[in-house]
């Protein structure tokens, strides 16, 4: 048994890997010079400064999270969360910040593939269906059935027809999740032209990140122009009193996640729910009990 020192260190420890886990997610933030092509890793005094704060805050709304959290589930509210915005504008990155303190099985992701061809002849809303959320859930939909009005309509994915059925329907749809209970906040992340080429430059150089780039990611590029013109109309014939679109300017990532995470919480009138407190058990020990070693041959290799 270990004393109570050691024991205090350990749980330190313990904290400050979690803390190394939030660092980990950071180093997507990582910048890449556009001229000679290479990472920039330097901080001044000014960026440590503000990064701290950023951490600061972070870790703020985060436990606020976590209490927001334990309202849905103590209440059943159900809640619909969807990120839509242009390649690179920074969904993901806000969507690992909301989820990462939280219980997956009350806040959970959906991010659906492209459909297959059983898929293409349902009702266009089916398949998103089925990923609504239940009593004391919140669903996080990273692109949604508004794939329709954006990259479908710019790529010719879809007909001009039901590309008008889809802003007849998408409305109805929408008022009809409300009125069953389930609350819908739709945030739309914007990033300029010279953002999104800096991003993209900085997945390209970077081998861990090469993996988000997708032909579909390369052409919408190209066609930054059509995806305006088709985010415009979107806009405004999807924003709705029942459903609202609200805007978040994202060429800053770290204030579009702190700006956005607070704009959600000031969305439900969440209190914080009192618990009792924990007591760790002691453990039961039996004399008859012998703990029986692992052979050598199952063992990891401790390599590091």
């Amino acid at each position: 048994m270990m004393d109570k020192e050691e024991l205090v260190k350990r749980v330190h420890r313990e904290l400050a890997d979690s803390y190394d886990e939030e660092m980990e997610l950071e180093l997507e933030d990582r910048t890449i010079d556009p001229v000679t092509g290479e990472f920039s890793s330097a901080h001044g005094e000014e960026e440590k400064e503000y990064r701290r704060l950023y951490f600061r805050e972070l870790f703020r709304l985060q436990g606020e999270l976590v209490k927001l959290q334990d309202w849905v589930v103590q209440t059943g509210h159900k809640v619909v969360i969807v990120f839509e915005g242009r390649d690179a504008a920074g969904k993901g990155g806000v969507i690992k910040r909301i989820t990462q303190r939280l219980n997956p099985r009350v806040a959970r992701v959906a991010a659906l593939p492209a459909p297959n061809d059983r898929e293409r002849t349902q009702w266009y809303f089916q398949r998103y269906v089925s990923h609504l959320p239940a009593a004391g859930e919140i669903v996080l939909f990273d692109r949604s059935w508004y794939n329709r009005a954006g990259v479908e309509r710019v790529m010719g994915f879809c007909s001009d027809e039901q590309y008008e059925e889809f802003f007849r329907s998408v409305p109805e749809f929408e008022r009809m999740l409300t009125r069953a209970g389930i609350q819908v906040i739709k945030y739309w992340f914007s990033i300029t032209d010279e953002e999104q080429h800096l991003r993209f430059l900085s997945r390209i150089h970077d081998p861990l990140k090469q993996w988000k780039l997708s032909p579909m990611d390369l052409e919408s590029r190209r066609r930054w122009e059509e995806y305006t013109k088709a985010k415009e109309v979107m806009l405004e014939r999807t924003h709705i009193p029942e459903a609202p679109w609200w805007v978040v300017q994202a060429v800053d990532k770290k204030k579009a996640r702190l700006n956005c995470i607070h704009h959600l919480l000031q969305q439900m009138p969440y209190a914080e729910v009192p618990h009792p407190p924990v007591l760790l058990p002691e453990r039961e020990r039996h004399e008859d009990y012998e703990r029986h070693p692992v052979p050598d041959s199952m063992i990891v290799p401790e390599f590091y």
